[in-house]
């Protein structure tokens, strides 16, 4: 289903449309879609959610070969990104985004702002964020195995895989 909303742009107040799109994803729920597109001053939006509320979840995966980088993952606005080989943690802020994508296309994620950091950073984070690029690299190749954890206190998130290990978790408050 597709349902196109009028309303202001956040960013320059132009009008721009809203697409609302529901999509159903295996095993888990229907999902929402939210996107916009400014054509005046290029604000981007797009958030995901899964329609249904569940308890706190954890779901956890092995990544140990370039096979599993295709294994989606759907991440909700309330959801932490987790690859402690690589000492990378991404948590939900008050601008995060919902979004669909698959392991690799959260490794690259990653990989784009650890490249910022590259630009920025001092000698020592430049270091790091190289040694991290190399260890990117690795893990894309195959030759690197890590753990992808992705925790949610909605329930809303999730990987899907025959080898993913759902758990129940306590959220730090």
């Amino acid at each position: 289903m597709e349902t196109r909303v009028p309303g202001p742009c956040p960013s320059c107040g132009t009008e721009i449309e809203y697409l609302y799109t529901t999509e159903n994803i295996p095993y888990f729920s229907d999902i929402l879609i939210i996107s916009a597109i400014c054509p005046s001053c290029g604000y981007k939006f797009v958030d995901t959610q899964l329609l249904k509320h569940g308890e706190p979840a954890r779901h956890t995966l092995a990544v140990t070969s370039q096979d599993d980088l295709s294994v989606r993952v759907v991440r909700s606005m309330s959801a932490s990104i987790e690859i402690p080989e690589l000492g990378v943690r991404i948590d939900p802020g008050p601008k995060c985004e919902g979004f669909v994508s698959n392991v690799e296309g959260i490794l690259d994620r990653v990989e784009h702002v650890v490249k910022g950091a590259l630009l920025w950073g001092n000698d020592e984070e430049k270091e790091n964020s190289a040694q991290l690029l190399a260890d990117l690299a690795r893990v894309k190749a195959g030759l690197l195995p890590v753990t992808l954890i992705v925790e949610d206190p909605h329930g809303n998130s999730g990987i899907e895989s025959n080898r993913v290990i759902n758990e129940k978790y306590e959220p730090e408050e």
